[in-house]
């Protein structure tokens, strides 16, 4: 099992920044491919960017490309997302998520990813 705990959330003006954190647990040999989702009220699942263990392959949506940056620190199996320049849509719980079940060109089905976080909320005042 892996354990994923996120933090960083918080509120933040519209063209603001943020950034996230999750710090993976257990049997972090299940952590080559780490990420995020995250889910607006009333919405559902959105896939924002995944990351490779060495970080050389980074995956957006298009709807976070140019604004986030994923990043990871292996020595501290930890995993970050630089969010700016933030609007009201950003506004959800984003998951850590980590161990997709198949390859990259379907990160952005929720159903592939076998480990989620609690997930930490992100709020975005207009």
């Amino acid at each position: 099992q892996v354990q994923l705990v996120e933090s960083g959330g918080g509120l933040v003006q519209a063209g603001g920044s943020l950034r996230l954190s999750c710090a993976a647990s257990g049997r972090t040999r299940s952590t080559n491919v780490m990420g995020w989702f995250r889910q607006a009220p009333g919405k559902e699942r959105e896939f924002v960017a995944a990351i490779s263990w060495s970080g050389a392959s980074t995956y957006y949506s298009d709807s976070v490309k140019g604004r986030f940056t994923i990043s990871r620190d292996n020595a501290k199996n930890t995993i970050f997302l630089q969010m700016n320049s933030l609007i009201a849509e950003d506004t959800a719980a984003y998951y850590c998520i980590a161990d997709p079940a198949g390859p990259s060109q379907y990160y952005s089905d929720y159903r592939l990813w076998n480990f989620w976080g609690q997930g930490t909320r992100v709020t975005v005042s207009s």
